[in-house]
This record gives C-alpha cells, sequence and structure tokens, in this order.
C-alpha cells in the first residue's frame, strides 16, 4: 500500500465516520473501484485509532463534565454550550445504556460484518435505504428538545439503533442522528448526543484489537509508517469534519447527505450489477 493510498483512505475515514455516510461503504467501496489492495486489519486498527482521538479532542470537556455530573463533582467547564450537560447528571449513565445494544449485536454479528454483508448490493441498498430514511425524518422532526431532557427511552431507542450500524452502509452517525430527529430532539442536540453515543463503541473498534494484535507480535516493519501516517490523517480531518459538521448542523438540514446517499447507493448498485453481467 502506497502512503498516497494511506492518505486517502485516512481522508475517506475522517469524512465519512463523522458525517452520516458510511465510513464502512466508502471504505469497502473505494479498493473496489481503484482496483487498490486491501489495506488489512492493522491499517483498520489505525483509522479507528484516528478517529478516536478526533472525537475525544473535540468532546473531551463535554466528557469531563457528565462523569463530573454523574458522580457530583463540580469540574469548573461552565461555557454556554454545557448548559444542557448540567441539567442532566443522569447523561452518562443513558450514555451506557445506549452503548450496550452496539456493542452486543456487534460483537455477535462480527462474522458477517467482516465477511458476507460487504456486498456492493447490500451496501447500495442500505445507502439508499436509511438515506430515504433520514429525509423522512429531516421533515418529520419537531426539533424542540435538548441534552437536558434526553431520557433512558431516547437513549434506548438510539441506542438500539446505533446497533444496525454493524451493517455496512448504514451509518452510525447517520441512524443515530436520524433516530434522534424522530424523538424530536434539536439536529444540533442530535449530532451532539450521536458523537457521544459513538465514543465508547469507536474506543472499542480501536483499542480491544490494538491490544490483542500487540499480544500476537506486534506490527510488521514495513507497516509502521503507514499506520502512524493514518492514525494522523484520520485524526486531523476527523477532527476538522466534527466542527464542521456541528457548525452546520446548527442551521442546516440534512437532506443534502440524504441525496448523496441514495446517489451514492444508485452508483453502487449499477457497479455491482455491471460487474455481475460482466462476469
Amino acid at each position: 500500500m502506497s502512503l498516497f493510498q494511506v492518505i486517502i483512505y485516512g481522508i475517506v475515514q475522517g469524512l465519512a465516520e463523522f458525517l452520516p455516510i458510511s465510513s464502512s461503504a466508502h471504505l469497502e467501496v473505494l479498493p473496489r473501484i481503484m482496483n487498490w489492495p486491501d489495506p488489512g486489519l492493522e491499517f483498520d486498527i489505525a483509522l479507528h485509532v484516528g478517529t478516536l482521538l478526533a472525537v475525544l479532542g473535540y468532546f473531551w470537556k463535554d466528557w469531563v463534565q457528565i462523569i463530573g455530573n454523574a458522580f457530583g463533582i463540580k469540574t469548573g467547564i461552565n461555557s454556554p454550550d454545557r448548559v444542557e450537560l448540567s441539567r442532566n447528571p443522569h447523561l452518562l449513565w443513558l450514555l451506557i445504556l445506549g452503548t450496550i445494544p452496539g456493542a452486543v449485536f456487534g460483537y455477535l454479528a462480527k462474522e458477517k460484518a467482516e465477511g458476507e454483508w460487504r456486498n456492493l448490493l447490500l451496501i447500495g441498498s442500505t445507502m439508499i435505504i436509511f438515506g430515504a430514511i433520514m429525509w423522512i425524518a429531516e421533515r418529520a422532526g419537531r426539533q424542540k428538545r435538548d441534552l437536558s431532557g434526553i431520557n433512558w427511552i431516547d437513549s434506548l431507542l438510539i441506542g438500539c439503533s446505533q446497533a444496525l450500524a454493524a451493517i455496512p452502509g448504514v451509518s452510525r452517525s447517520g441512524i443515530t442522528l436520524t433516530s434522534g430527529l424522530f424523538r424530536n430532539l434539536h439536529r444540533d442536540t442530535a449530532a451532539r448526543f450521536s458523537f457521544l453515543l459513538s465514543t465508547p463503541l469507536i474506543a472499542g473498534a480501536a483499542v480491544l484489537p490494538l491490544l490483542k494484535f500487540r499480544k500476537t507480535g506486534g506490527l510488521p516493519h514495513d507497516m509502521q509508517v503507514p499506520f502512524a501516517l493514518g492514525i494522523v490523517v484520520s485524526a486531523i480531518v476527523g477532527a476538522l469534519v466534527i466542527g464542521f459538521f456541528m457548525r452546520y448542523v446548527r442551521k442546516s438540514s440534512l437532506v443534502p447527505f440524504a441525496i448523496y446517499r441514495i446517489l451514492f447507493g444508485i452508483v453502487v448498485i449499477a457497479v455491482a450489477l455491471f460487474r455481475h453481467s460482466a462476469g
């Protein structure tokens, strides 16, 4: 794998992990279209480490306040955009509750998610279906609730929807955002809760395989530079994308992302059918 390919993979991961367009779909389609080699498990770990650093770097003050609130500790972080957090002292436990469905389903579906579900027809179909659902949620959601009003029903429903992100093409941020809109959360509140809820699962996808991998011998010498570069690129791009997206959703709709998903899905299905007929 060339350094150019490493950079492109890192950019795609940083963009698609935090925009509601599915990183798994794009990272599965990209090497097939470009005839690039499969980046492999080691590089997949690097990309997840990078996006974990991005989301923690952007939301670390939120996490400090959420944990402090849960245990009655004064954190000294009282900026205006975190007032909502102080009004919901149960948010840490709600995030833990919401994480459980995704962790359980991800564990049970791991083999299928890494095997038979990674086919272009399924990816194209999920991009279209969940793009259409996102469009409906954008139109139907009343957007009148913030983080201070999130309850265990919200957390469980959004967490169950996050479990579907194990299916390539669904998009973790996309499905949780969509569910938040159906629960009448403000768009930016749904995005913020989505990113907070994704953090433990991204951490699991990054840290657990990394620990296991280190026990089996560590990185091959020729993977050390691509691994480090993949972390840096995906972390920088991811942090920039989170900042952009959080500003975007305060004023603008998700419809452009829904349209992109539908068009991307149509192209992927067309490619899959063409390859099938040609084969």
